[in-house]
């Protein structure tokens, strides 16, 4: 039986099969954004000696990098085209990049399949504004919730399943697995969500978001490659350069035209809090699983300072903390129906701050790696959830989608920034070991605690957004 509803039916107010099924279909497409993301780091060691190369931050997140260009261009379509098509197109254009980066015969192509992949962060915000056209906005923040993070729980049975089949036929495994889940969830999300009634009329500023994006790559491009070719070298200057310029054109005209793929121009102090708590706490979060796939197989007895020695046990470190996201998640979303979202926002980055300080202890130590983690996740589970309930709070229903993506962007420059710098304070420290040019400790526990200052500089901004909502509130 089809869960559609009929056009002009109400929004959920109480969970029911229906909606189930809806949230169900969605969960899928965010499985598929979470394979893109996350399921490449478990084998990023095997993708460095493939293709013979240290970029592991292009190699690692460059679908993030991607997702800042596609998601201010899928959420300004989704308003106007309607969020499920748009959804779709998402997918589908992820999965035609996991074939390219299957069968890529060099690092660069293999990039680009990894650009197009990136077409999966618009999964997650798209996924979100749907949900909130579906219910009224008691049971939408739990169900953003559900549908942001619950992927974690699938995350685990796939970790399981990659890691094995990895040893056996090669680090190709994870990008058939992620073309096959965009392909499922497209056929699903068909099937049983419908598409929402509401639109936004206008055109889509695709010059705007080509100068945001490729402003966006230029200058992230400049931090990975600037520890190998020289920061003040011609190449590298002219590159920072040519993304400043493109950033600061974008700025001055596409930005504050009336089509733009972001509108600046009444954003407000909380939502350029909530922004700014996004962009800094996501990054720090998320930075800290590219460093784990790069320690988690260094045995300790090789007295470089760090090291988990996990070989056969990933699963294990990166699948059962992520049942911290899908907690986080629900968590968050229950606390901000029942008081605000500003303060499940707060309590994530409280409790990544306590995660990314417990690293220092856990960079060394397995089993203290995996329960720090597990509070890491459970901060990025509240973040993904909480920074789109502030955001839609704060937002008019037909810019839902437009505004939802500048979370999403925040979310990846954020991620992308951090992980590239990460990246150059790794390369900037290395040192040689029997031959073997290994990460050395003062680069791991610098990685570290760049990680947790900006958290700390995160949740002193997330107080500020509280105390400001607390302010705005009508007193008793």
């Amino acid at each position: 039986m089809s869960t559609h509803a009929p056009p002009g039916t109400p929004p959920h107010t109480r969970w029911n099969p229906r909606l189930v099924g809806q949230i169900a279909a969605l969960l899928l497409a965010n499985v598929t954004a979470d394979s893109v993301i996350v399921m490449p780091l478990f084998v990023l060691p095997q993708m460095l000696d493939h293709f013979d190369t240290t970029q592991a931050a292009w190699i690692g997140s460059t679908a993030m990098l991607a997702g800042a260009m596609w998601a201010p261009l899928f959420g300004r379509s989704a308003d106007i085209h309607g969020k499920r098509r748009m959804l779709a197109v998402a997918l589908l254009v992820a999965c035609g990049g996991a074939v390219v980066c299957l069968v890529a015969p060099n690092l660069w192509i293999f990039v680009l399949g990894r650009m197009l992949q990136g077409a999966a962060v618009a999964a997650v915000f798209l996924t979100v504004s749907l949900v909130r056209d579906l219910c009224a906005p008691r049971i939408a923040m739990p169900a953003v919730g559900a549908v942001t993070t619950c992927a974690g729980v699938v995350g685990i049975a796939l970790t399981s399943s990659v890691e094995s089949l990895v040893a056996e036929f090669g680090f190709q495994v994870v990008f058939v697995a992620s073309a096959l889940s965009a392909t499922v969830a497209v056929t699903c999300i068909r099937a049983f969500v419908p598409e929402s009634e509401v639109r936004t009329p206008g055109r889509v500023d695709v010059r705007g978001t080509l100068l945001l994006g490729g402003g966006v790559i230029a200058v992230l491009g400049y931090i990975s490659l600037g520890s190998d070719i020289g920061w003040l070298s011609a190449g590298a200057l002219a590159l920072l350069a040519a993304g400043v310029a493109a950033l600061t054109r974008w700025y001055l005209v596409p930005s504050r035209a009336p089509e733009s793929v972001i509108d600046l121009r009444n954003l407000g102090r909380p939502m350029v809090l909530t922004l700014l708590v996004v962009v800094l706490a996501t990054g720090a979060g998320q930075s800290m699983d590219q460093l784990l796939s790069l320690i988690a197989q260094v045995s300790p007895d090789q007295g470089l300072g760090y090291g988990l020695d996990a070989q056969g046990s990933l699963a294990l470190l990166f699948g059962l903390p992520a049942i911290g996201i899908m907690a986080g998640g629900l968590l968050s979303g229950r606390l901000a129906a029942r008081t605000d979202p500003a303060v499940a926002l707060a309590a994530g980055v409280l409790v990544g701050t306590v995660g990314a300080l417990g690293m220092f202890l856990g960079a060394s130590s397995f089993p203290v790696a995996v329960f720090f983690v597990l509070f890491l996740n459970l901060s990025m589970g509240s973040l993904l959830a909480s920074g789109f309930n502030m955001a839609a709070v704060l937002t008019a229903p037909h810019r839902q989608g437009a505004t939802a993506s500048m979370v999403s962007v925040t979310s990846a420059i954020g991620s992308v920034g951090v992980s590239f710098a990460g990246a150059a304070v790794l390369s900037g420290t290395r040192v040689t070991v029997d031959g073997r040019t290994v990460n050395s400790a003062t680069g791991v526990y610098s990685y570290i605690a760049t990680s947790a200052g900006l958290f700390v500089i995160a949740a002193v901004l997330a107080l500020l957004l509280l105390a400001q909502r607390r302010a705005e509130q009508p007193r008793h």
